[in-house]
């Protein structure tokens, strides 16, 4: 068995190593470790000579991982977590943190369906940190699984075995006009003609695009898409003057009357969940808040 110091020196060349590898640079990789450039490299060239192995390709101030490195970078993003999940375990042991909640969440349900219950959990838990970050639900996913998050909200559909998810809500993806536009007098609107529309959608990345993806690839017909953007305001915005059409979830459209809201035929719907890593420590604060959560759908 390996004695702590040498344990210890094992582990600073893997998270040295590991720094230098996810940046490409040992240059980077010193100034977010907050440290001298000569000590990062020494460092990797020790373990490099532990372990028999070439874990870097350098030629003329370029760096890439041999095909040693790939792997051991693997390894090392999955030590490192467990490392950094440990420490947080034993914090919470010594009672040393009040807690932190990060959650990742898609835009949409950041601002219309998190804010009562964030503000609802820190009227329970005043004393608990919070913080949300908004994006895709596939950057969310991938953030999640690299131990960037603590809690994200996903599409429930193909949730790989490495993440263990809860359902969170149904909702109904809405086609969005505004009241000029001749599908404000229908009932519904089929994909085929809502795809001949010009479009403003979101970004690649986030459901909403993945849902018209879909749809588009279903059905054969190219999308035209006038405007890509992540604000939903804007995307409000640019439909109520008429540049463009949308589909939104029924949250996003309920509040504002100069948006006419219509069905897809046949109706199209969303399930989302609430995720976690299955390898990962939960803490105290993050279970507290999925179990909040699950309490307050119940209601």
């Amino acid at each position: 068995m390996l004695s702590i110091a040498v344990a210890l020196m094992y582990f600073k060349g893997l998270h040295y190593f590991y720094e230098v590898a996810k940046r490409g640079s040992f240059t980077l990789a010193a100034e977010q470790l907050h440290i001298a450039q000569p000590a990062v490299s020494m460092a990797v060239k020790k373990l490099e000579q532990s372990l028999e192995l070439t874990l870097f390709h350098r030629v003329e101030r370029q760096i890439s991982l041999t095909d040693e490195g790939q792997r051991l970078y693997r390894q090392a993003e999955r030590i490192l977590q467990a490392v950094a999940d440990a420490e947080l375990e034993m914090r919470e042991l010594r009672g040393l943190e009040r807690g932190s909640v990060q959650l990742g969440t898609p835009s949409m349900l950041g601002s219309y369906h998190f804010p009562s219950i964030i503000m609802a959990f820190r009227r329970r838990y005043p004393n608990l940190t919070f913080t949300v970050h908004e994006g895709g639900a596939w950057q969310l996913q991938t953030m999640l699984e690299r131990g960037e998050l603590d809690l994200a909200v996903i599409e429930a559909e193909a949730v790989p075995d490495t993440i263990q998810a809860v359902p969170l809500l149904r909702e109904e993806m809405r086609v969005v006009v505004n009241a000029a536009h001749p599908f404000a007098g229908q009932g519904s609107v089929t994909p085929q003609a809502f795809l001949g529309e010009d479009l403003v959608l979101f970004r690649e990345g986030y459901f909403h695009r993945k849902v018209i993806n879909q749809m588009a690839e279903q059905y054969g017909i190219a999308p035209k898409i006038n405007f890509e953007t992540n604000l939903l305001p804007l995307i409000r915005s640019i439909v109520k003057q008429g540049s463009g059409i949308s589909t939104l979830l029924t949250m996003a459209t309920e509040d504002d009357p100069d948006l006419i809201t219509l069905s897809f035929n046949p109706p199209v719907m969303l399930d989302l969940c609430l995720a976690w890593r299955k390898d990962g420590y939960l803490s105290k604060a993050n279970r507290a808040f999925v179990d909040f959560v699950l309490e307050s759908s119940r209601l």
